[in-house]
C-alpha cells in the first residue's frame, strides 16, 4: 500500500463494491422511509426551560431536575442536558410545546425543589428562564440548507467538466451524493438528533470528499495522458494504479482530519457537555469515513464505467489484450504483469526499437564484381 505499485485490483473488483453500496443505500433509503429522523426542538417546536446547576442545597444532579419537572407535570422532558463546567454549568430542559401556565407551574416546581442561584449569588426565581422555538425557523434553516447544498453541486459539475472533463464531474457527483444519502441515513438508523448544527456539519464533509476525489482524478489523468495511442495497459489499469499510487495518501488524509473531529466529540461533548458540538462532531466523523471510502472504491471505478463505453477506449484495450496474447504465444518466460514497473518498461524500450528497426530503411546489396575481360597468360 505505501509503495503503491498497484496490487490491490480495486477497480477489477468494482462489480463487489457497486454491490455493497447498493446494499448500504439500500439500507439507509430503507431507515429513512420507515424509520425517519429524530428531529430537533428547532425542526419540531417545543418548549425549552434552562436554569443554572448550583443550588442553594450544593450541586444539582440531572436526576433531581427530571423528578422536579415530572413532579409538576406528570411527564419527563424530552430531552435533559447539562451544559458548561463548573459555575457555568447550567440545565437545559427541552419537550413539546407547553401552554404558558404550564411553564410557570414546572419553573415553580423547579425553584421550590432545587433553588437554582441566580447572578446576584442568591437563589432566585430568575435564574430560571424559558424561551419557545417555533419549527418554522428549522424548516427555514432546512430551505437555506437545501438552496446551498444545490448550489455546490452545480459549481462542483461545472469545475470539474472545466478542469477534468464530463465524465469525471459525473462520476464525482454520484460519489457526492451518495456520501450525503448514507450520513443522513446513519443518523436515521442510529436516532441522533437532527439539528440545524447538523445540517450545517453535513455541507462541510462534502469539501472533504470532493478533495479526496479531486487528487484521485488528477493522479488518474496523468497515468492515462496519451493512453490511446500505446498498447501497454488498459484505462482500468492505469486507474486502478492511480488508487493505489494515492491510496495511503486518501488515508493519511482521512485519519489526520479525523483527530480532530475526535477531540471536538470528546472535549466539547464529554467535558463540555455541549450538544451542538456533538451534533458537528457525528456529522463529521460519519461523513469523513463515508467520503474516503466513496473517493476510493466508488468514484474512479465509476469513472473507468464511464470511460470505457467510449469505443476508443474499448478500441485500445483490444489492441492491448491483442499485444498481450501475441506476446504470450511467444512464450516470454512468464505472464504478462500490467502492474508491473519494470515489465512495463521493458515493453515500452522493446516497442520503441521495434518502431526504430521498422524506420531504418533497407541495405542494398554491394554489386557483384564484374569478370575481367583480359585472358589469364
Amino acid at each position: 500500500m505505501y509503495v503503491g505499485t498497484g496490487a490491490l485490483d480495486i477497480v477489477g473488483a468494482r462489480k463487489r463494491w457497486y454491490l455493497f453500496f447498493a446494499l448500504l443505500l439500500l439500507v439507509c433509503i430503507g431507515s429513512m422511509v420507515f424509520r425517519g429522523f429524530n428531529f430537533g426542538i428547532e425542526f419540531e417546536g417545543g418548549t425549552q426551560i434552562q436554569m443554572p446547576a448550583h443550588g442553594a442545597r450544593g450541586e444539582i444532579s440531572k436526576s433531581q431536575v427530571i423528578e422536579s419537572f415530572q413532579k409538576a407535570l406528570g411527564e419527563q422532558p424530552a430531552e435533559t442536558q447539562q451544559v458548561g463546567t463548573g459555575a457555568a454549568s447550567t440545565f437545559q430542559l427541552r419537550s413539546e410545546a407547553l401552554e404558558p401556565a404550564a411553564v410557570d407551574k414546572v419553573k415553580k416546581q423547579l425553584f421550590t425543589d432545587l433553588a437554582p442561584i441566580g447572578s446576584s449569588g442568591q437563589p432566585s426565581p430568575q435564574a430560571i428562564s424559558d424561551s419557545a422555538v417555533s419549527a418554522s425557523w428549522g424548516g427555514e434553516i432546512s430551505r437555506q440548507a437545501v438552496i446551498a447544498l444545490v448550489v455546490f453541486l452545480v459549481a462542483v459539475v461545472i469545475f470539474l467538466a472545466i478542469y477534468f472533463d464530463t465524465r469525471m464531474a459525473m462520476a464525482a457527483l454520484i460519489s457526492l451524493l451518495h456520501d450525503i444519502v448514507v450520513t443522513a441515513g446513519v443518523y436515521s438508523l442510529s436516532g441522533f438528533e437532527v439539528t440545524p448544527a447538523t445540517v450545517i456539519g453535513l455541507l462541510t464533509i462534502l469539501g472533504f470528499s470532493l478533495y479526496d476525489t479531486v487528487v484521485v482524478f488528477d493522479k488518474v489523468r496523468e497515468n492515462s495522458r496519451g493512453l490511446l495511442g500505446l498498447s501497454r495497459r488498459t484505462y482500468g489499469e492505469a486507474a486502478n494504479l492511480a488508487l493505489n499510487q494515492t491510496l495511503m495518501r486518501s488515508f493519511n488524509t482521512a485519519f489526520i482530519a479525523l483527530l480532530p473531529i475526535l477531540g471536538l466529540l470528546i472535549v466539547g461533548y464529554i467535558l463540555l457537555g455541549s450538544g451542538t458540538l456533538q451534533d458537528l462532531a457525528l456529522v463529521q466523523l460519519t461523513g469523513t469515513l463515508v467520503g474516503v471510502l466513496s473517493s476510493v472504491a466508488l468514484a474512479t471505478p465509476l469513472l473507468v464505467e464511464l470511460k470505457m463505453r467510449d469505443p476508443r477506449y474499448r478500441q485500445q484495450a483490444e489492441r492491448v489484450r491483442a499485444r498481450r496474447a501475441k506476446a504470450a504465444s511467444r512464450d516470454t518466460g512468464g505472464d504478462f504483469d500490467p502492474t508491473d514497473e519494470k515489465q512495463l518498461a521493458s515493453e515500452l524500450r522493446k516497442e520503441k526499437a521495434y518502431a526504430a528497426a521498422a524506420a531504418v530503411p533497407a541495405r542494398t546489396p554491394k554489386a557483384k564484381p564484374r569478370p575481367s575481360s583480359k585472358k589469364k597468360r
